[in-house]
């Protein structure tokens, strides 16, 4: 995943007089006289003073350190800019601007409606803690106070003129502002304000933090335009369709024959209504079932309708977000791109710069020399196994000096998988103890473990099913712990044995092994208090010997963790083994694409508590029910008083989001959508369209298609590995390299063009 770059959108900089440009492009393998060329540090400038060698080599790695993270190159370049620009992409500065957005994000939790009660059901509920005046507020100014200061360094870095560009930026300025004359307001009227409008300027925090979720947003909102005819199409489907359903359900003189109006074509927003839910297959078949119960041939009406528009526009609509979007966020990766190698050349021109403005520089240099890069290489913050293979391939040069095209294929290594080497079997001169270490180092042996493990779980569910039917007072506890005994041994001694073949080190190289060990350990320390608090389990254990957990409820421990440890079977299986590591790298590096989802339900529920906290009240309150309330409440079936979804509300904030979850798995949604509407207003429909064509349609489509696109690049890359073989290889798979292939390299004159364009770097000859 990408890191904050200072920049946004193009990586052109700010166009100024650099002088002359060498005619081939290059500034290093041009022949030219020996020369020196200058470097100021001051101002929003910076030309090169080769007495200074450090500056140089600080230059060069830090460039480096921008290629390796995509980051844009446009930054000052002094030494003093240059320890603030590392300090500030320094892991620990990030992990902490992290940790202040994730607290203030997560201050709507415990602010006014707070979240801290046992239940969100109005029935049960108690009332919450409510923090005091000043204390969330106090936390949100320490966190305003850092964004202040995190927007400081990064337009003390770019320079002004920079920052003007950057809309972004221009937009951080006006939340934070907006943020603290809000939170002064509250203080005037001593926490009591109905709104916090600041609020809803959280989310962006989270946005402008992550180069690749500000990309994706520009993504999906230059994608809106090209849906839009679809978007027509489907309402006009609906449309249509509701017309013809109002003239055909309408209602007639016979009583017993208009159910179908009455219940879902009375009125136009009514039939509107009926047929969007029918549309995401929510109320499918209850919709049709009057209708049908007169005449089968009604059934005709629904099933045209939801089969055009269920399964053949919203299907083309998915096609056609994940298309457009897919085809924006390339020339996004395309940008990302350009900036690793302008990054790297830029890291070039530098480092072959110093090699010829040294006074025992002939008059044409090969390239950079390799001490010199050696130098670099040991300051960058990187991998440690691509800075080794990127220095050892780097040593191989014998005439001491890495030619440009070099240069650059050095760097390719960073897009290459990384094949981890297990540790050498450890030495035994006994011939029998060699002979066991072969046995037990086989892969035969795991397979046995996985077989004792499925036999395990064969156990628990027999008992189980054999105890399902009994009172807890007649279950056969003791047999359930006797057999998990007997298999933690056996784990226990799988463990020992496969220590003794690998060695710590091998044993622990494997990831398998790792959780494996951990969970056997676990087994082992329940097992202990077992005995601990029991002695040996048997028939007649006694049970004055009970603990604070009974037999039972540590038996059943236990088995969660025989359960849980089962998943050593995945690295041994190649399709679930990929579909593992598939999810695994979605959560590493597509986090961007979720972020966009969590801004989304953030949004939602702080509008949701605005428009419709405490809009249902609870049955038993009698006093909170108004004449209005009670003439909308029903207990008809399938109303949200019958089936009993009070914990589901927007009367606080975590209870908001479990409701818009709900909401996006578009079952039943309609229920939620029919209650507020009876509730407060039938305008209230538009909230919870917005919401399922936002959430569901849109971003939650566009998401199981990119986890198509990344289990499809794996598959691609893995599918002629064995299983040991994927278990050895860290395969790297970054929205980047998912793409790589429909990406275009840049040419030689966009480099060089662009490196002449940096608004604080001036190359003069």
């Amino acid at each position: 995943m990408e890191t904050e770059p200072l920049l946004t959108g193009d990586t052109n900089g700010r166009s100024v007089d650099y002088g002359s440009r060498p005619r081939n492009g290059n500034l290093c393998e041009e022949n030219v006289k020996a020369r020196r060329l200058s470097y100021s540090a001051t101002g929003d400038s910076c030309c090169i003073d080769w007495d200074n060698e450090g500056l140089h080599i600080k230059q060069a790695f830090v460039f480096i350190e921008d290629a390796i993270q995509y980051r844009s190159i446009n930054h000052r370049v002094d030494s003093r800019s240059l320890w603030l620009y590392r300090w500030y992409y320094s892991r620990i500065c990030q992990w902490g601007l992290g940790v202040i957005i994730a607290v203030i994000l997560a201050l709507a939790f415990i602010e006014r409606p707070s979240s801290l009660s046992a239940t969100s059901d109005p029935r049960y509920k108690q009332p919450p803690w409510e923090p005091p005046c000043g204390l969330t507020e106090s936390l949100e100014m320490i966190c305003y106070v850092i964004f202040t200061l995190d927007l400081t360094v990064k337009c003390y870095l770019i320079g002004w003129d920079e920052f003007r560009k950057s809309k972004w930026l221009i937009g951080y300025t006006v939340v934070l502002a907006g943020s603290v004359i809000d939170w002064m307001l509250s203080l005037t009227m001593d926490c009591n304000e109905s709104l916090r409008i600041r609020r809803l300027f959280r989310p962006f925090f989270l946005l402008q933090n992550s180069s690749l979720m500000k990309k994706t947003l520009k993504c999906i909102k230059r994608t809106l335009p090209e849906i839009a005819s679809v978007i027509l199409l489907l309402a006009l489907h609906l449309c249509l369709f509701t017309m013809f359903g109002m003239l055909l359900f309408n209602r007639g003189e016979d009583a017993e024959k208009n159910e179908e109006w009455k219940v879902y074509f009375r009125n136009l927003p009514q039939s509107l209504t009926s047929l969007l839910v029918l549309l995401t297959t929510a109320n499918n078949p209850d919709v049709m079932i009057p209708a049908y119960t007169l005449n089968r041939g009604y059934s005709i009406f629904f099933i045209l309708f939801s089969g055009f528009g269920t399964y053949f526009l919203m299907n083309l609509l998915t096609a056609i977000i994940y298309n457009q979007f897919r085809g924006y966020l390339l020339m996004s990766v395309q940008t990302s791109i350009l900036r690793r190698r302008l990054g790297i050349r830029a890291a070039y021109e530098v480092l072959c710069s110093t090699a010829q403005g040294t006074p025992s520089a002939e008059e044409h240099v090969e390239g950079v020399p390799v001490q010199t890069f050696l130098q670099v290489m040991k300051r960058v913050q990187m991998k440690s196994y691509y800075r080794q293979v990127i220095i050892m391939k780097a040593q191989q040069f014998p005439e001491g000096h890495i030619p440009l095209e070099a240069f650059q294929k050095l760097f390719d290594e960073l897009d290459k998988d990384w094949i981890r080497e297990h540790p050498p079997l450890p030495q035994y001169s006994s011939p029998f103890l060699q002979r066991l270490q072969f046995i037990f180092s086989h892969y035969y042996v795991t397979v046995a473990g996985n077989i004792m493990a499925l036999a395990n779980m064969v156990c628990i569910c027999a008992i189980l099913l054999a105890d399902s039917s009994k009172p807890v007072s007649e279950r056969d506890d003791y047999a359930l712990a006797a057999v998990n005994c007997f298999f933690i041994v056996f784990y226990l001694l799988e463990m020992v044995l496969k220590i003794f073949a690998f060695g710590w080190k091998g044993y622990l190289s494997y990831r398998s092994n790792i959780f494996d060990g951990l969970m056997t350990v676990l087994l082992l320390a329940f097992q202990i208090s077992i005995f601990a608090m029991y002695r040996f389990p048997h028939p007649h254990w006694n049970p004055a010997l009970r603990g604070l957990l009974s037999l039972w409820e540590m038996v059943r421990l236990v088995n969660m963790i025989i359960v849980f440890r089962f998943l050593r079977i995945i690295p041994n299986i190649k399709l679930m083994a990929l579909v593992a590591s598939t999810l695994v790298d979605l959560v590493k590096n597509l986090r961007a694409f979720a972020g966009i989802l969590v801004v989304v339900y953030y949004v939602y529920a702080v509008l949701g508590i605005w428009l419709f906290e405490g809009a249902i009240p609870a049955p038993g309150n009698s006093s909170m029910i108004t004449n209005t309330s009670a003439g909308n409440y029903s207990m008809e079936c399938g109303t949200y008083e019958q089936l009993g979804y009070w914990p589901n509300n927007f009367d606080d904030f975590a209870a908001s989001l479990v409701l818009l979850y709900n909401i996006m798995v578009v079952n039943n949604w309609q229920v939620f959508m029919d209650a507020y509407s009876r509730y407060t207003t039938g305008w209230s429909k538009v909230y919870f369209v917005s919401w399922w064509l936002t959430s569901s349609v849109m971003w939650v489509n566009l998401f199981v298609a990119l986890i198509l696109e990344n289990f499809i690049f794996k598959w691609d890359r893995s599918h002629e590995s064995t299983v040991s073989e994927m278990e050895r290889t860290r395969f790297r798979t970054t929205v980047q390299l998912m793409f790589r292939e429909h990406i275009q390299e840049p040419t030689e004159e966009e480099l060089m063009s662009q490196l002449h364009q940096h608004p604080h770097l001036h190359l003069n000859q």
